[in-house]
């Protein structure tokens, strides 16, 4: 890893907020300057900014290459794997704090744990769930006896906030520019429990000694640069490391792509999946995580499954909810004054039964996966609208729905034409207050809804 030199650092800290491309083309060439890197290092703060402002605060960090940035976790997503590995060691959780001198058990050189003084450990009371975040990566990590290992590294935003909640966590990465950079990131973030190993992640699963927590996120492209999604084509293939992830570790998140039918990805793990997250931001599915774990019973148990978008919530036993939409079994209301459309992680969920339940709303037709109700809901994980008109696509009812609007925001669900189709038709502009739904009802009738957003 270059080092920057203070030229260099200097330059940075001076235009970090301005264009890199006019920089790339009007900076001076001094002495001393390294203007790729303090290019890369620009482009990487003005990104992190935004998706991982923690880093973004802490001085010292280096960022690697645009693409890596590009493709990295946000801060939003690493913390939540934080959470769930903190939840799912919950029953660890409430320790003393005061830590032992055992480490893993392997053969490789390890760093000293951190040690706590006398006064440090009587003025520490019994640890909570939830009091190992916090918003600053200066702050202290929870001291746990705990131990995990991140078997590919990359960049290491995911290893750097799952390291907090662990007095050993071990980052494994085979690229050596990956391997010096996470140090020196670890580093300046504090993490000093922090171990870098450079190798490769299935060799030292192997030789490992068992740990608490495991985590991967295969990559998703193949020898030749194209992008994968099955799971056996990613690298490494976690069906082929099952049974030994499962030896080594008691839980092990396994990231994957959203693109992946989750119950599918479930049913080939033959049973040992422990639960799903469905992970969006911003309403855009971004992870599909999977915790493996060992069979509580001889008979292999449905998984939990977690539907993540931003602040909504929702969680619930997959056994329950396996056939989606009971299809005639909730008749629409007589007065259709809301429509809610489902957040990103509801829709990859597909658990429409269990929003119709939850929630005391209707689905208005078999796969249009949008609901109406006669009163408001609170809480509603997506979208709420209040039902302004309901008509058919004939040309009498289109100019009642319209009634002279001239622009307004279109969505489809189980219409047969697309959204730009649509807008075609009605020669509407984009935008405005109106929303307009094209769909189809119970009793495979075309509708447009004509909304306004509550």
């Amino acid at each position: 890893m270059t080092i920057m030199n203070d030229e260099t650092r200097e330059f940075v800290a001076m235009h970090r907020n301005e264009d890199v491309r006019e920089l790339a083309l009007k900076a001076k060439r001094v002495e001393g300057l390294d203007l790729p890197l303090a290019l890369d290092q620009i482009a990487g703060w003005q990104i992190a900014r935004k998706k991982l402002p923690q880093w973004a605060s802490c001085e010292g960090i280096v960022y690697p290459p645009h693409i890596s940035m590009e493709q990295c976790s946000s801060q939003f997503t690493a913390q939540y794997k934080s959470e769930i590995a903190q939840t799912l060691l919950a029953p660890a959780a409430t320790v003393r704090a005061r830590v032992s001198d055992s480490g893993e058990s392997d053969n490789q050189t390890t760093k000293s744990e951190p040690q706590l003084s006398d006064s440090a450990e009587s003025d520490t009371q019994e640890m909570k769930m939830g009091a190992w975040m916090s918003d600053s990566p200066e702050s202290d990590t929870l001291v746990a006896k705990r131990a995990m290992v991140d078997l590919t590294g990359g960049f290491g935003v995911d290893f750097s906030y799952l390291a907090r909640g662990f007095s050993q966590a071990t980052y494994v990465e085979r690229q050596r520019h990956l391997c010096d950079l996470a140090e020196h990131n670890m580093a300046a973030l504090g993490l000093d429990q922090a171990r870098i190993v450079c190798g490769d992640g299935v060799e030292y699963l192997r030789q490992m000694g068992p740990v608490d927590f495991i985590y991967l996120d295969p990559a998703r492209r193949d020898e030749h640069g194209s992008r994968t999604y099955a799971i056996e084509d990613c690298t490494p293939n976690v069906f082929e490391l099952r049974d030994l992830l499962l030896a080594k570790s008691q839980y092990t998140l396994v990231k994957l792509s959203p693109m992946l039918d989750w119950r599918k990805a479930v049913a080939d793990f033959d049973g040992t999946v422990r639960e799903v997250h469905i992970v969006a931001t911003g309403n855009e599915c971004k992870e599909l995580l999977l915790v493996l774990g060992q069979q509580m019973h001889e008979e292999p148990s449905a998984p939990r499954v977690f539907c993540v978008n931003d602040n909504q919530r929702i969680d619930y036993d997959s056994a329950a909810y396996t056939q989606g939409l009971r299809i005639g079994g909730k008749p629409l209301p007589e007065a259709k004054n809301y429509l809610y459309e489902p957040n990103a992680s509801i829709m990859k969920a597909g658990c429409f039964d269990l929003v119709e339940e939850r929630f005391g709303v209707t689905q208005v037709g078999p796969s249009s996966h949008l609901f109406v109700s006669a009163t408001p809901v609170a809480d509603f994980p997506g979208r709420g609208f209040a039902i302004e008109a309901i008509g058919g696509m004939n040309k009498k009812d289109i100019k009642r729905l319209l009634n002279g609007t001239k622009q307004a925001n279109i969505a489809v669900r189980n219409f047969p034409l697309t959204a730009p189709q649509l807008r075609k038709k009605l020669k509407l502009a984009d935008g405005g207050p109106v929303y307009l739904f094209g769909t189809t009802m119970q009793g495979c009738d075309h509708v447009l809804l004509r909304t306004s957003k509550i």
